[in-house]
């Protein structure tokens, strides 16, 4: 695990917004559309806002969750919703969002459809996540009935979740695919997480799902 503190969050969300958006320019030099995969919750808001006015072509961008609750885009809860509010704003509103969300009462009713419009833009060229105090990541929860089949080596794209004290279902990327990421960074804040992080390394990602990614990724670190 490679591991960066900053003095605060001030100062990582700025850092964090140029290395992305020099991956994402990167990128775009070798290919004619990029995807890049973003986590929901509080922290990445920060980084949103500097990263929305970037000076690169988010025409080409396919932006895509790495994890949604099943819930309408409207929901104060919904990734979706943060996304657009905090991201797809400024120049990024060229971006293209890839949607992990759709009508229907479970999301395998819907997981065939949603899974054919994010197959063809695979690997994930750049991916920024989150991770809870419980080492999770993504959906990837400990505990959560699906957790197995997300870990696996030929996991499939998408999987529900459902976990204990989460009260909506969720649909994440599978570890599998967030491992492929050609660049990986992971943005978590506060002495809890530092600690979670740091523990997760030694434990089976049954325990502690971040550790199925943290050997690829950057993890990043404000007080």
């Amino acid at each position: 695990m490679n591991f960066i503190d900053y003095p605060d969050e001030d100062l990582m969300a700025v850092h964090l917004a140029n290395k992305l958006a020099g991956e994402l320019i990167a990128a775009l030099e070798h290919k004619e559309r990029v995807l890049f995969v973003v986590p929901g919750g509080s922290t990445p808001g920060p980084i949103f806002d500097d990263l929305c006015d970037a000076d690169l072509d988010w025409s080409r961008i396919d932006v895509l969750l790495s994890d949604e609750r099943w819930l309408p885009e409207v929901h104060v809860r919904s990734n979706t919703r943060l996304v657009r509010e905090r991201l797809l704003t400024g120049r990024a509103a060229a971006a293209r969002l890839l949607p992990l969300h759709a009508k229907g009462h479970e999301p395998e009713e819907v997981l065939a459809d949603l899974e054919a419009c994010i197959v063809p833009e695979l690997p994930i060229d750049v991916c920024l996540l989150g991770m809870g105090t419980d080492m999770h990541t993504a959906s990837l929860f400990p505990g959560a009935d699906n957790l197995e089949l997300a870990l696996a080596r030929d996991a499939p794209v998408l999987v529900p979740m459902r976990a204990p004290d989460v009260p909506e279902v969720r649909l994440t990327l599978s570890a599998r695919v967030l491992r492929d990421a050609l660049a990986l960074h992971i943005a978590i804040t506060g002495e809890a997480k530092k600690g979670a992080v740091h523990r997760a390394v030694g434990l089976a990602p049954l325990r502690a799902p971040v550790a199925a990614v943290l050997e690829e990724a950057t993890v990043h670190w404000a007080p």
